[in-house]
């Protein structure tokens, strides 16, 4: 067939060779060259030994991220959603009592599940922007028992760190396990789950280890384990037992689903490249790259949602100046720079952008071009940034704090 005569793409369709982009918004994060090659090696069986093997290495190392040495920690066939359904469908029967921490979007989305399993759910709100109170949490508990008190570690929707001690103290006062979201915190900031007694922690492939999307690492401890052989009932979600998916990554690796060797190939990269550079180190890169980043956002004149104390490095909550369009301004950074970043969700539609610097995506560079993008951006809606905010990281990462 002739070059004139090949039938060209339908309009709309996805383009064989996507655009090159930078991301820097809520997640996904840039995956890591060496992700991306692991992503292309040749498939493999869910039930080959090269491919047992392979869990038996994430399984290995999901537990030096998660600081655990559970023996249900792996990665379920889902995103970090999945992640969130499989803790509280396991865990949660009908009329059951859930005390669910919401100060953001997605501890709304954990107290829907629990809603929907037909959990007796007790939701505490926070403003968008502050952390849970856990003072108002006791206080809604008014002395009865629960089974789950939930929270979310690391509001993506607002960029907020929840402190957990606390929340342990208060799901050991009601009788609770405890069930956080860690989707935007694994491999970004502190995470121990043994050390801080976590019951139930799941997260996500795709922010802070930069592999792809689609995979969920999920860690559940002795005391959650033992809740859900004693179950009533069976688990709701045949997909998502955890009894079953235990049998496949361990044991007798008894057939459950098939899962992908590819996937499973990139996530093994990407935990080898967090235990390379180690956990320390990488924490590290994300708190100095963050404050030059903030250094710069506030000498171009920025604030920020969230307060110092509770905000997290890996994902700024960056309030939008009055008279300056959102979707404009967002628009402009993707066309004109290949820059993505987020917007609000919720009431806080219209009013933030989020900027991620997570896993990969946590260095110098991305900093300056987020800066020098974000200046041509307000300089075009008649918005003049107060100063330099490239000049203002620059001299950050001079001092060296």
């Amino acid at each position: 067939m002739s070059s004139s005569a090949r039938p060209s793409a339908a309009p709309g369709a996805f383009p064989a060779s996507p655009p090159s982009r930078v991301l820097l918004g809520p997640g996904p994060s840039d995956p890591a060259p060496q992700v991306l090659e692991a992503l292309s090696r040749p498939s493999v069986g869910h039930l080959d030994p090269a491919m047992l093997q392979l869990l038996d290495t994430i399984r290995e190392r999901l537990g030096h991220v998660f600081q655990s040495r559970n023996p249900w920690t792996f990665a379920l066939s889902g995103t970090g959603t999945a992640g969130m359904e499989a803790s509280l469908c396991n865990l949660l029967e009908p009329g059951d009592r859930a005390l669910v921490a919401v100060h953001g979007y997605f501890g709304a989305r954990m107290a829907e599940i629990c809603r929907r399993l037909g959990a007796q759910v007790e939701i505490v709100e926070s403003e968008w922007g502050q952390a849970s109170d856990v003072a108002a949490l006791r206080h809604a508990a008014a002395g009865r028992r629960f089974k789950l008190v939930c929270c979310v570690h690391a509001e993506t929707s607002t960029g907020v760190l929840m402190d957990l001690v606390p929340m342990r103290a208060l799901a050991d006062e009601l009788g609770a396990l405890l069930v956080v979201d860690a989707v935007t915190s694994l491999g970004c900031i502190p995470l121990d789950v043994d050390g801080w007694k976590l019951d139930a922690v799941y997260s996500c492939s795709q922010k802070g280890l930069s592999c792809i999307s689609g995979l969920s690492p999920i860690t559940f401890s002795e005391r959650a384990r033992e809740s859900v052989r004693q179950r009533r009932a069976s688990v709701p979600s045949f997909y998502l037992d955890l009894n079953l998916l235990s049998e496949y990554w361990g044991g007798a690796h008894a057939y459950h689903h098939t899962a992908s060797s590819n996937m499973y190939a990139a996530l093994g990269e990407a935990l080898r490249l967090v235990t390379e550079e180690g956990l320390s180190a990488r924490i590290e890169r994300h708190r100095l790259h963050s404050k030059a980043l903030q250094a710069g956002l506030a000498a171009m004149g920025l604030e920020l949602l969230a307060r110092p104390d509770i905000r997290l490095p890996q994902l700024l909550a960056v309030r939008i100046p009055d008279g300056v369009d959102d979707a404009r301004v967002r628009g402009r950074l993707l066309r004109n720079f290949g820059i993505e970043i987020g917007g609000g969700l919720g009431p806080l539609k219209g009013r933030i952008w989020r900027i991620g610097l997570m896993g990969q995506g946590a260095h110098r560079r991305n900093v300056c071009l987020a800066l020098a993008a974000l200046r041509v951006a307000l300089h075009l809606e008649e918005r003049k940034p107060r100063a330099d905010g490239v000049l203002a990281a620059d001299q950050m990462y001079a001092d060296g704090n």
